[in-house]
């Protein structure tokens, strides 16, 4: 036996050396090339208004329906990042807010549906706004093909722990999440942002039974503010109405709007904001409002913030939450100009305020659009994107405002941390024009 232990002593030893051999170098080229990373991605989302309005009641008139327009951007973090429009799934949802129509026992959040035929016309399923959005679902690749737009969600300021008490809330959270196109179940990234939403138009501080906008006219209140707005408006424009709707008997028969009810004021004055264009020579929503509500007719309505807040929301929403009024005490008129000023503009909602005006940011800061709501800046990222919403640029007075710059940069103000979105820290300085 032993002069075969010799013989197979040193196969064994060639044999182990040969598989120690090989694991170092299998270890080695483990170590020299590693796997492939998983490629991180983020979202950017806003809102395109700092504040959303609708009535509170669609009985007997409408200014605005529920109406909510989430955008985001998606970026894959790289070197340079790269703005993703392809090969993902971008969904919006409200956890605190999943109806607006009760069911089962729940009290509507708005009444809007059961009158949304006679003011628009159409008729979708509860829960549907105009554009055929709902409370959740899939948000579309834009027009220009650089975000993603969900429009027309109809969102109420009432969140769903809320119903019972209709208290409200007017900075509601939504949640955008992105998925793999190719495996949905994958989430490649989520962000919580405020979709802002109220129902405070102030037109009780007039128009109530024993305000002053009631009182002074020969109209009898009516016990609702809706009604007597109607009744004030049929009263001072009886002789205008077949003066301007003469060549429109369509409109013309909508007149008085006391026996018309519900009216949509988008029937003769026509919005930028909700799209529709003025009959015949009547004045649009914006300029009619505003010009009648001057300082002559209404002498409460200050030239400030506070009278805005007289129809805007308002002093409980206070919607005006942004860097600039909290932080250089500006106000709603050193942007806009008084209620005169703006019932002077010729394109309301098109023509609006810009980041290079005299007395604000000045020339170096123009915008790449007219609007800054439509403009974007550094690396073809929306302005909003960075500096959020107009009316709540960062950083705001509200914490829910704050809930995106610190899940995306882990603090609140202006996204500002260029490894957000880049891979490494750029050595260059940044452009916002880049």
């Amino acid at each position: 036996m032993r002069k075969y232990y010799w013989i197979i002593l040193p196969a064994i030893i060639l044999l182990v050396s040969a598989g120690l051999v090989d694991n170092q170098v299998s270890a080695t080229n483990n170590i020299s090339k590693p796997p492939p990373q998983t490629p991180k991605y983020i979202v950017i989302g806003w809102n395109n208004l700092g504040m959303h309005c609708y009535n509170p009641d669609f009985s007997n008139l409408a200014i605005l329906p529920p109406y909510n327009t989430l955008l985001a951007q998606v970026i894959k973090v790289d070197e340079p990042p790269q703005i993703v429009t392809s090969g993902v799934i971008v969904e919006y949802s409200f956890p605190d807010n999943t109806y607006s129509v009760g069911q089962k026992g729940r009290p509507d959040k708005t009444n809007f549906w059961e009158f949304e035929q006679a003011l628009y016309g159409v008729t979708t399923p509860p829960n549907i706004g105009l554009t055929g959005k709902g409370l959740s679902g899939t948000m579309d690749l834009a027009p220009n093909g650089s975000y993603f737009i969900a429009e027309g969600i109809p969102l109420t300021n009432i969140r769903d722990q809320d119903a019972v008490t209709q208290k409200p809330y007017p900075f509601q959270k939504a949640l955008i999440t992105v998925r793999d196109a190719s495996n949905p179940s994958v989430v490649l990234a989520q962000l919580t942002v405020v979709s802002p939403v109220s129902t405070e138009l102030n037109c009780m501080n007039c128009h109530d039974d024993t305000m002053d906008a009631t009182t002074k006219y020969p109209i009898t209140p009516t016990g609702k503010v809706e009604t007597n707005i109607l009744a004030l408006h049929d009263y001072l424009n009886a002789d205008l109405y077949t003066q301007y709707l003469a060549g429109y008997p369509d409109m013309l028969a909508k007149t008085p709007l006391m026996d018309n009810q519900p009216v949509n004021c988008d029937w003769c004055h026509g919005s930028n904001a909700t799209g529709t264009q003025p009959v015949g020579e009547v004045k649009n929503l914006s300029n009619a409002m505003h010009g009648h509500h001057n300082p002559d007719n209404a002498p409460d309505i200050t030239p400030d913030t506070d009278g805005c807040y007289n129809c805007h929301p308002g002093p409980e929403t206070q919607c005006l939450r942004d860097t600039m009024s909290q932080n250089f005490a500006m106000n709603c008129t050193n942007c806009h100009g008084d209620i005169t000023v703006v019932a002077q503009n010729t394109d309301p909602w098109l023509i609006e305020p810009k980041c290079s005006n005299t007395g604000c940011h000045g020339a170096g800061y123009n915008t790449s659009l007219a609007l800054y709501r439509e403009s974007t800046g550094h690396g073809g990222i929306y302005c909003e994107a960075c500096h959020d919403s107009t009316h709540a640029i960062a950083p705001s007075r509200e914490s829910n405002d704050t809930i995106k710059f610190q899940t995306l940069q882990g603090h609140p103000g202006t996204l500002s941390d260029c490894t957000t979105c880049h891979a490494t820290e750029p050595t260059s300085r940044f452009v916002h024009g880049q």
